[in-house]
This record gives structure tokens, sequence and C-alpha cells, in this order.
């Protein structure tokens, strides 16, 4: 049985666009996502999706009358899933699995259901259905009218590769042939901007500022996490395809024995061992490049760089994150990583940081790897090829 698995099609929509050429433009620029969002107690720097992208929700939400009372987490994910599908040759009533996940799930109709129960004393008929983790795969499928099983879950930031391994692990079962992976987030809302403030990690810069977020910059002293939203999803197919825009060469994951509720240890050790087991069959000096966690907090960024160090010693590869462009995205975050990788292999450009210290790419990029982590310490390293 073939173990290798193809990525035959990746669909996002974020502040960088729903259109790989035109998410792929965006990279190009220097410009960041951020704009400053009204949250009525507060304002707050923030990635929204961009117009057209929230043109098409619109448009999804009133497709199907069901649609209506759907979280935007939901909706999201549906869009994505409607173009990977679509790019992959996959049909309505094919049989495929689906695994896409969610931090936090159905935020914005969670906080508004629990306001009007607050003010009411009432709940909404369709407050519980529509509140679930679950509710993600189930109407992704209901939409697609797959054939197969559905998976949604939460492991904080990392989830879309958590999502992305599930799938790896039924194809390599032999229990699926087919798998859509990935992950979905709309986060925006004052709660949970006031969280993230309370943990000392938001960026306090304004919209005056050239670079709010200055992840990679492991010389500041000052968090500058912002959150974005946005979905990412992929398709996996066993097998080496034809129409395959990248394959698998390797997985890694990790836990360890957390030194603070939301912070890893000094040197990572959870990277250290998820990017070892991905590398497993690799030479190290094939990794052209990494695609970073790094949300642009202190600590966060340093100890993934310490652990980047630990295992390649002297010769790094290439060192790039999309967070100062587009902010944290939670659970969907992995796979929008793993689609800016597959972007820099297919187009063979690095991507760096404008503000990061200049690094040249002196050969083709035929390997790339991807990290997330999460709250618990719960790491994960995919590496990617050509």
């Amino acid at each position: 049985m073939p173990k290798t698995i193809s990525i035959t099609a990746i669909a996002s929509l974020s502040a960088l666009g729903n259109n790989q050429n035109v998410i792929w433009n965006n990279y190009q620029s220097n410009q960041h996502c951020f704009v400053a969002t009204d949250f009525g107690s507060q304002k707050a720097l923030t990635a929204p999706l961009e117009r057209v992208s929230k043109q098409e929700i619109e448009a999804l939400r009133i497709y199907d009358q069901k649609y209506k009372s759907l979280d935007n987490s939901v909706l999201f994910a549906i869009a994505a899933s409607r173009k990977a599908t679509y790019n992959a040759g996959w049909k309505k009533g094919d049989c495929f699995g689906i695994n896409i996940g969610s931090s936090r799930g159905a935020t914005e109709l969670f906080e508004k259901h629990h306001i009007d129960f607050i003010t009411t004393g009432k709940v909404a008929t369709l407050a519980s259905p529509t509140t679930t983790l679950g509710n993600i795969s189930s109407w992704v499928s209901h939409d697609l009218q797959s054939q197969g099983p559905e998976i949604s879950h939460s492991i904080t930031c990392s989830t879309a590769l958590h999502a992305l391994l599930n799938g790896v692990a039924w194809l390599r079962a032999g229990m699926s042939e087919k798998f859509l992976v990935g992950g979905s987030e709309a986060p925006l809302t004052d709660f949970t901007i006031s969280q993230m403030q309370a943990l000392k990690i938001y960026s306090v810069s304004d919209e005056s500022s050239e670079y709010p977020n200055r992840a990679l910059d492991l010389n500041k002293k000052k968090n500058t996490l912002i959150l974005g939203e946005g979905a990412a999803v992929c398709c996996l197919e066993l097998g080496k395809k034809k129409n395959a825009l990248a394959f698998i060469e390797g997985i890694g994951y990790a836990t360890e024995i957390l030194e603070h509720n939301v912070s890893v240890s000094a040197e990572a050790t959870c990277f250290q061992k998820s990017m070892k087991m991905a590398l497993e069959n690799t030479n190290l000096s094939e990794v052209d490049a990494i695609v970073m966690h790094a949300p642009g907090t202190v600590k966060g960024d340093l100890t993934e760089y310490k652990a980047i160090q630990k295992v390649f010693g002297d010769n790094l590869p290439l060192l790039t994150t999309n967070k100062w462009k587009i902010g944290h995205t939670f659970g969907a975050s992995g796979m929008l990583s793993i689609e800016m990788a597959i972007l820099m292999l297919q187009h063979n450009q690095f991507v760096g940081v404008p503000f990061a210290e200049a690094q040249i790419q002196k050969k083709s990029l035929k390997k790339i790897m991807v990290n997330a982590v999460g709250f618990g310490g719960n790491a994960v390293s995919i590496l990617l090829s050509l």
C-alpha cells in the first residue's frame, strides 16, 4: 500500500483574500493587513476578512435558509471547502473524510446566545446545535453531500495541523483514500480580544505603526500578538497523484509538561521533538525553509527559534512566518502556514519578514517545514516537498 500522501488542492479565505493568485500577490507586498476595529467598549487592531471574502460569506449565508443561523466559523469552513474540493476534482456524493477543527468554535454566536440569556433568561431554540465544535465538519459534509467520516476537534492553535495528522493516519491505515482537513476561526469579538489582552500578549500599537505585529523580531521587548480570522483546508489523497501541489514528506508531534498555562519551555522541547520526528528520514541540509508558528509574543517567538537552533545547529534554514501580516487565526493558523509554504514551493520564491534580518535564497525550494503549537504545549511539525 502506498504511503505517500498528496496534497491535491488547498483553499482559504483570510485578510489576504480567497483566491490563490490574489493571496500570492499579497504575499509579495510588505504591507500588513491590520485595521483598527471598533468592538463597542474598545478598539483594537485585527485582521478581518477582506471585502470580497466578506461578500462571499454574506452570499453563502442566504444561499440556504438553514445557513442563516450558523456562526461565521462554520460559513468560513464551508466556503473554503467548496473551493478546495472543486479544485481537487472531488464531486458531491464522493466518499471522503472531513476533519476541520477550531480552537474556539462558534465564538460570536455563543457570545450572542449568552448575552440573550443574561438579558432575557431564555435561550434560542438552535443555541445548542449551532455552537458545538462538531458543527463545522457536519455542516461542511451537508453542503458537499459527502460520504465518509466527519471529525471536529479543538487542540488550541495547532488544531488545523492536528486535523492534517488525523487525515494522514486515516489514509495510511487504509480506512479512506481521500480526506479534507483544516481549520476555521472567527474570533474577532470584544470578549476574545479582552481575553488576549488579559494575558498581556496583545499588541498595543495603533494603525500608524508600520509593523504592529513584530513576529520573528527576536529583539522586541513587548508582546505584539494581533488576532485575525479565516479558514484554510486542503485535500489529502493516498498515493503520488499527478495533480499534487506538494507531498507530505514527514509528520511530527509532541506535548510537553507545561511551565505556565500559556507558554512552552525556554527551548520549546515540544518543537524540538516534533521537528525531529518529522525529519526522521530527512537530511537536515535538505530543509530549505521553515514557516514558524511565531505569533509575535516575546517568549513564543524566541523559544521556537531556540528549538530550531537546537535541531539544526549553525546551519539554519530560511525562517519566516505570516503572522506579522495576517495576525494569529488560532485554530486555522497552521493550515494558512501550509498554504504559504505550498505557494513558496510552487513559485520557488522565499517570502521573508520585511523587518527581520535579511535572508538570501541560495537554491531552489524543495522542502519546507511548517510548525504550529498552542496553549497546552501541543506542537506539530509538517515537512512538505515538491
